[in-house]
């Protein structure tokens, strides 16, 4: 690990006031190889988030209180971003060792919940280590490589993958010069339109201390832009690999990230597979639908647990 992001002045171990993160040591990883936690939920099967690119495990927190009645539920940031520790590279393999490190210190199979990258993080360490899922939910991503610039579609108003230009946005963003959030909101604009998107994005700009300190980003960006073109593809299974728990695959209607020549390629690795399509959401189908989708998650735990 390159060591984790510095803590902010004025908590302790880098947690806030309200936000319960906890940098778990693992009895197989280095001291420095941990990932930030925060778990609702005090009785109950065990389901974890793993959040996509440029997101933090809190991008969950209304789907977690709409399970913490019946389960304990964890939410993980992924490394390079929120509060784990900075990496030497991106890279599926690598993540799913780290967060399998985090499973195994529970002691029993878990419901694994994985978005867009976190979702192929997810579906990496289903086919390496299942004997550590009771079931997966890969939500609006597909195990296949996504191309750079779009093309999914005969849709010729198909937008073309926006993260690179997000990064070089973010990491543009002079930052010294910064007085309010609303500063980093209207840099941003022009390069990324969607307020939603912007307001996603700008929960990983934190201040140092109060008043007058610097603002940073917790994410990686410089090696995330370096390495977003491994994040586009998906590592490919141990030979004759399957994963064949039951798995949940719910896709945005209006998103691209899900098509029907995927479904050949999710069967053949994932042969329990139900698909779900959520109307009127795009690929960020928990904030877009959050009730109808942690209705669709409840309704599939309640099938397999």
């Amino acid at each position: 690990m390159v060591g984790p992001p510095p803590v902010v002045p004025g908590t302790v171990g880098g947690r806030g006031p309200g936000i319960w993160w906890n940098r778990r040591v693992t009895a197989d990883a280095p001291s420095d190889e941990r990932l930030a936690s925060r778990t609702v939920g005090e009785a109950g099967p065990r389901v974890v988030f793993v959040h996509g690119l440029f997101g933090q495990g809190k991008n969950w927190t209304t789907a977690a209180k709409g399970l913490a009645d019946r389960h304990r539920v964890t939410l993980l940031d992924l490394p390079n971003h929120g509060h784990s520790p900075w990496t030497e590279r991106v890279d599926y393999g690598d993540m799913a060792e780290l967060v399998a490190a985090e499973l195994e210190s529970f002691g029993e199979p878990v419901t694994l919940v994985g978005h867009s990258m976190g979702g192929k993080v997810a579906m990496t360490l289903a086919l390496r280590r299942p004997e550590l899922l009771r079931a997966l939910v890969v939500v609006d991503i597909a195990p296949v490589e996504y191309p750079l610039t779009g093309g999914r579609t005969d849709d010729p108003h198909e937008e073309a993958s926006p993260f690179a230009a997000f990064i070089a946005a973010m990491r543009a963003v002079d930052l010294g010069a910064l007085r309010t959030r609303e500063d980093a909101d209207r840099a941003l604009r022009e390069a990324v339109p969607s307020t939603m998107v912007r307001s996603f994005l700008l929960q990983s700009l934190v201040r140092e201390g109060v008043g007058s300190g610097r603002w940073r980003w917790r994410l990686n960006l410089e090696t995330l832009e370096r390495d977003l073109g491994e994040l586009r593809g998906f590592p490919d299974p141990p030979p004759g690999a399957t994963f064949d728990g039951p798995v949940l695959w719910i896709a945005g209607a209006k998103s691209h990230y899900v098509l029907p020549e995927d479904r050949a390629r999710m069967d053949e690795l994932f042969p329990s597979t139900r698909l779900v399509k959520v109307k009127h959401a795009g690929h960020w189908v928990h904030s877009e639908q959050p009730e109808v989708f942690v209705e669709t998650l409840r309704q599939f735990l309640d099938a397999v647990e």
